[in-house]
């Protein structure tokens, strides 16, 4: 069994555990809610971002693939935005809840940097596979998971730009979800009156 497949496979559902920990334990303030709703909102725009450009292809959960090489966009920064995003976006989420802090956000920050730092070995051993000397171009510019200040450019990036309707057909679920558990931490805030 690769533990990497598993985890890819099943990425989805791995935020769940904390989100129910977050959001039993919650004791947000309105300075809790400002803050990571900020941080969720940039971690969620970077998001937004990346699969306006890269489309539905991101949803897949059976196996790595990819039917063409995303370099532009976010891509031109960091080689992982989703996943970035992701990351912000959970650490906005517990900031908000305002639960055990800091060591459930610690936790969870560690856990995820781990979930993606494995399937992204795999899906780079697919790409470089499957694209060769232009997937390895891509990586001796553009860093994994901390962004350049300025994008890469290359002639790969041609017909590779943001499409609002494919990134809201592809992230809807993600923002319902977000807005869900926005609305139900602001209710537990009124109701626990730190909010």
């Amino acid at each position: 069994m690769d533990l990497r497949k598993v985890l890819f496979t099943y990425r989805s559902y791995t935020p769940i555990p904390f989100l129910v920990v977050m959001v039993l334990w919650a004791h947000p303030t309105l300075g809790s809610l400002l803050g990571g709703f900020s941080l969720a909102l940039f971690g969620e725009t970077l998001r937004f971002w990346g699969v306006s450009i890269a489309g539905s292809e991101t949803r897949t959960t059976g196996t790595v693939g990819a039917s063409r090489l995303i370099v532009g966009g976010p891509f031109a920064y960091v080689r992982n935005p989703l996943y970035l995003g992701n990351i912000i976006l959970y650490c906005g989420i517990g900031i908000m809840a305002n639960t055990l802090l800091p060591w459930l956000l610690i936790i969870a920050f560690v856990y995820f940097v781990f979930q993606y730092l494995m399937i992204v070995s795999s899906e780079e051993e697919y790409l470089a596979q499957n694209f060769g000397e232009e997937y390895t171009e891509y990586m001796r510019n553009v860093p994994r998971f901390i962004p350049r200040f300025v994008p890469w450019v290359s002639e790969q990036q041609k017909g590779q730009s943001a499409d609002i309707q494919r990134g809201l057909q592809s992230e809807r679920r993600t923002l319902q979800a977000v807005a869900l558990i926005t609305l139900l931490l602001i209710l537990i805030g009124l109701l626990r009156g730190g909010a």
